[in-house]
């Protein structure tokens, strides 16, 4: 293909070239002004130097066309998976390609969405589509583009920044009309709430689509910490108000269900996962003491120093068998309310201590089987011995018995020994890493331990020749521990070095009182940015491996290894987002990763109103996979771009220049010679023009 077009080279700067061709015409003016007959050869003679000094040529192009670009944009995010839609995708871009290729001077472009915007640790998994067209428009020659094709569901999440396209821009929805979903939304939920008082939560269940009339009214299916709660029904479209009562400290996991109707699009957004953080108001802790020792300072001074802590003291400062004649109603400072703490409010109790104490009488039977009763139903005792849980007046003869993880012997140590870890106790959240706070030179020593016997639990202390020092156990729904010595106090005062008492006895209490943290049978998962690792706390030294099910239903098996005794972690890598189900044996979790409903789950249905405007900005229009394939047409700049069964391109007639050569539109000779004959015919028609006027 070739191109001749005028090219000009002036001899003269053109303002000089133009002040020439002013002088010319005034030298005109003047001319016909005085009547000279040979005006228009002189003028023309004018023109022919003029015309010179611009130096005319011919240039001639050799141009090569160039195929116009048709950008066909595939959006493969998440949504796009859902039905079957995978299929109507893959049939209308063969299609669109197989046209394209077939149509003389058109080429197909075909990019996808997760190759120009790749999902990164600080992305979300929303639909970035018209990012993605950006950086593709940015990657063809503007010059050749001459249509966009957009392959979506319309499920678009950037509309805002879309580019302005100056070609028509087209869309090929995939989906179905009949396609309808339910999704669950939390409308309003607490970050924290204060254990034993009522909250309210917020959901909502939305019906998008239209449902068929067959699909029964349904139920939300509710746990908390993996204990099922009662149904609730549903009503679409209005709140669902929960109440809900926190029964333990820390992270409390709220995992709510809605059963997938049939037909349903998906099941990605009928799940919602709520996390609160338990707070105690005040912990109230009964603290009663038997034989007044040093020890018992060491317990006060723990339990006052946190404000938090409501303490009641119950203790015997003056043994009854003491004979001095003072009147029994004078041997308390105050009327001390057994009965109500005992019997009537003992439930309100987060945690009881026997610190020492041993049977004199004070306390009926009754309230120490009222105190066994309590663990039952999920109440904490902590049992500090002293020397006379070894003898006839030991409250292992009581109602205690039964939830006591250790029997005494009757055998009493009074002779230095040094506390040891054992090895349920490397493994045990109590005493786990208990060693690192061991002062320079090791712990101190302790002055006197009971002999027990354990009956159920873990020894995770000893003393000399491996004796139990500390054992834990549960106790119907309750917990129980037992420190087989009175001694603890010692590292309280730096005894040789001392020890981390301090650190102890808040693990044994926050055990005791079910903090989660210290939990020594438990599965847990953390969502990182580069996966989701799951952890496993246990007292076992073999375990089976953990299933992982990812928000699409995808299951594998994870094995974990041993991090430190007692824990076993594994980190998966992944990059979804969405909501994971961790089970192993008969414990189970769940973890978000990002949301558990993801923005591109909200609301999946194909949808054409949000991108409609889009379109028409470029003249392009949204077609529906379901309607056919339509064709591709030709057209020009400013004419319908769209037409039944058709959609249209405009040819933008590119090309690349391989050669340029310029001619002289005439030698420079033949203007002299052309203006030197003007000039001299005018000369002679003025002369004998004169002549003849002379004559007259």
């Amino acid at each position: 293909m070739n191109a001749t077009s005028l090219h000009f080279a002036p001899g003269l700067p053109w303002s000089v070239i133009a002040m020439l061709a002013a002088l010319a015409g005034v030298s005109l003016v003047w001319a016909i002004w005085r009547g000279l007959p040979g005006w228009p050869l002189r003028a023309f003679a004018a023109l022919v130097l003029l015309a010179a000094l611009t130096g005319p040529s011919l240039q001639q192009e050799e141009r090569d066309p160039l195929t116009d670009l048709l950008l066909v944009l595939e959006d493969d995010s998440a949504s796009q998976s859902l039905s079957d839609r995978p299929a109507q995708n893959a049939a209308a871009r063969d299609g669109l390609m197989a046209q394209i290729s077939a149509r003389a001077g058109v080429e197909p472009v075909l990019r996808t969405l997760s190759d120009l915007v790749p999902r990164t640790e600080d992305t979300d998994d929303s639909t970035r589509l018209m990012a993605a067209l950006k950086q593709a428009l940015a990657e063809l020659p503007a010059n050749r583009l001459a249509g966009v094709l957009l392959i979506t569901d319309g499920v678009v999440h950037d509309l805002d920044g879309a580019p302005g396209v100056p070609v028509p821009m087209h869309a090929m929805i995939s989906g179905r009309a009949t396609d309808w979903d339910r999704r669950i939304s939390v409308v309003d939920a607490p970050a924290f709430a204060i254990l034993g008082e009522e909250i309210e939560l917020r959901l909502k269940v939305e019906t998008l689509g239209r449902a068929p009339a067959a699909q029964a009214p349904t139920r939300l299916s509710m746990s908390h910490d993996e204990v099922v709660l009662p149904d609730i029904p549903v009503i679409d479209g209005q709140d669902i108000v929960v109440p809900l009562t926190l029964q333990h400290a820390g992270r409390n996991l709220i995992h709510v269900t809605l059963p997938e109707g049939e037909g349903e699009l998906t099941g990605r957004n009928n799940e919602a996962v709520i996390e609160l953080n338990g707070v105690r108001d005040r912990l109230q802790v009964l603290l009663i003491s038997g034989t007044p020792h040093p020890g018992t300072r060491t317990w006060r001074n723990l339990l006052k120093s946190d404000s938090a802590v409501d303490l009641v003291h119950f203790t015997i400062l003056r043994p009854p068998e003491k004979r001095d004649g003072v009147p029994v109603n004078e041997l308390s400072l105050i009327a001390f309310p057994t009965d109500e703490l005992f019997i009537n409010k003992i439930d309100e109790f987060d945690l009881i201590i026997f610190d020492r104490y041993q049977l004199r009488g004070i306390l009926p039977s009754f309230y120490l089987a009222s105190v066994r009763d309590y663990v039952h139903r999920g109440g904490a005792v902590l049992v500090a011995a002293g020397p006379s849980l070894a003898g006839v007046d030991s409250i292992a003869r009581t109602g205690l018995a039964d939830i006591l993880p250790a029997r005494p012997t009757g055998r009493l140590y009074e002779e230095p020994f040094l506390p040891e870890v054992t090895e349920d106790g490397q493994r045990h959240p109590i005493t786990r890493d208990l060693r690192q706070f061991a002062p320079e030179g090791g712990w101190g020593p302790w002055m006197r331990q009971i002999g027990v016997t354990p009956q159920q639990g873990h020894v995770i202390m000893s003393a000399q020749d491996e004796e139990p020092l500390l054992i834990v156990d549960r106790s119907g729904e309750g917990r129980v521990a037992l420190l087989a010595s009175d001694h603890a106090w010692l590292w309280a005062r730096g005894h040789q070095g001392g020890g981390p008492q301090l650190e102890l006895l808040r693990r044994l209490a926050h055990w005791l009182m079910r903090e989660p943290e210290l939990e020594e049978e438990a599965l847990s998962a953390l969502a990182t940015e580069t996966g989701v690792t799951v952890r496993r706390t246990t007292m076992q030294t073999d375990l089976p491996d953990v299933t992982l099910i990812d928000p699409s239903g995808g299951s594998q098996s994870v094995t974990l290894k041993q991090a430190v005794p007692g824990v076993f972690e594994a980190t998966v890598p992944t990059d979804v987002t969405g909501l994971f189900h961790v089970t192993q044996d008969d414990l189970s979790t769940v973890v978000v990763r990002g949301a558990a409903t993801s923005v591109e789950f909200s609301n999946p249905l194909a949808q054409t109103d949000d991108i409609g405007p889009i379109l028409a900005a470029s003249n392009g229009v949204a077609r529906r996979m379901e309607d056919g394939l339509p064709s591709l047409r030709a057209v020009r700049a400013g004419q319908p771009s769209a037409g039944r069964g058709w959609l249209g391109y405009v040819p933008r007639d590119a090309y690349v220049t391989t050669a340029i050569r310029l001619r002289a539109l005439a030698p420079p000779a033949l203007f002299l010679i052309l203006a030197a004959i003007a000039l001299v015919l005018a000369w002679l028609w003025e002369g004998r023009g004169g002549a003849a006027h002379r004559s007259d």
